[in-house]
């Protein structure tokens, strides 16, 4: 199929080469003044970047002498002596390896996975830095090979099933592609249809990725890779409900938990391709595979709108508005009840062809 204007050149391509034009390496460090945090979550929003922390915020401090914080202190203590001994030995564990050293210790990960976070905010390093690896639940697939760590070489284009994305995404090395953009879906069933219909070879070249929901570190840290090596299109395929933007916005402009390291982990050119919706009324996808907007979802939905970074997106915050009018919500498989092939052989071929992204 070819998604080609009468100038021989399509939207894909014009955006990637406006992309490669106005690219310029993001690079510095935390703010200032951060101390052993886990703050009140008080963030600055800067377009370029995301969501960053700021220098003078509200900061908890640990004390060995004070008995309230004594065990909390003790447990600090504790992750600092595991990660030394990774830095030293040169060595990678996951936060659940750190977790089962001492189980009865920190009571449950949760805590230590704060604790993490904290010392992260402390040394005003990204985890990575401290050895310590997130198990990846995301996967990849498409035009893209890479070498990983221990020089086994992947090809996620040869693979009858989708690459688990790896643990350790600063090991990768040698990125080769010619994909023309990269597509971050929100849930595996989505990506599944995508791979089973081959999407990726039907269109364009392309990469597709997907944090099967809430995208972990690993997934998050892949997508901006190959921002910084390839300089690519990145659009989102998302399901029309205030979950689907809050997870294309973090990984967009990041998350408050991690500010710190906003820098490393955001993709601001990130942009909204579906489903829009907008897309439910223009469509006329039928009402009988929609679902109201709950009063949770009216509750996400407001504080997404009140949001930083929604002031610079007036046309995100345009379908907001549609979709607290009409009170309702759509995931992606609302277009079967189109046709079976909608999403691959119509929606996406279409959006990609006109420029139908925001």
């Amino acid at each position: 199929m070819a998604l080609l204007e009468d100038d021989g050149v399509g939207p894909v391509e014009r955006f990637r080469a406006d992309l490669r034009r106005s690219w310029q390496p993001i690079t510095g460090a935390c703010g200032s003044g951060q101390q052993l945090v886990r703050a009140e979550p008080m963030d600055r929003f800067d377009g370029n970047v995301g969501l960053q922390m700021i220098s003078d915020c509200t900061v908890s401090k640990v004390k060995c002498e004070c008995s309230k914080s004594a065990h909390r202190f003790a447990l600090v203590l504790k992750a600092l002596s595991m990660i030394y001994k990774l830095v030293q030995s040169n060595t990678f564990a996951t936060k659940r390896d750190l977790y089962y050293n001492d189980t009865q210790l920190f009571g449950s990960q949760a805590v230590l996975d704060g604790i993490i976070d904290d010392v992260c905010c402390m040394l005003k390093v990204p985890r990575r830095s401290l050895h310590v690896l997130s198990t990846s639940k995301g996967c990849i697939a498409g035009d893209l090979c890479y070498t990983e760590e221990d020089g086994s070489r992947v090809n996620c284009a040869c693979s009858s099933t989708a690459v688990l994305v790896p643990s350790n995404v600063n090991g990768i090395k040698h990125l080769n592609s010619t994909a023309q953009f990269v597509l971050v879906v929100e849930k595996d069933a989505t990506f599944q249809r995508l791979l089973d219909d081959d999407f990726w070879t039907k269109t364009l070249p392309c990469i597709i990725i997907t944090g099967k929901g809430v995208p972990d570190l690993s997934t998050r840290l892949i997508v901006r890779k190959l921002w910084d090596t390839l300089q690519i299109p990145i659009f989102a395929l998302m399901d029309a409900d205030p979950h689907g933007i809050e997870i294309m916005c973090i990984y967009k402009y990041g998350s408050m938990s991690m500010s710190f390291d906003a820098h490393s982990l955001t993709v601001p050119i990130i942009r909204w391709l579906g489903l829009l919706p907008s897309d439910i009324q223009r469509l006329n996808i039928p009402k009988e595979v929609l679902i109201p907007l709950t009063k949770k979802d009216m509750s996400k939905l407001t504080n997404l709108q009140k949001r930083p970074y929604t002031d610079c997106q007036p046309l995100w915050k345009k379908e907001m508005e549609i979709m607290k009018t009409y009170k309702v919500k759509a995931e992606i498989q609302a277009l079967a009840s189109i046709s079976s092939n909608y999403l691959t052989r119509v929606y996406l071929p279409n959006k990609l062809q006109f420029g139908g992204w925001i």
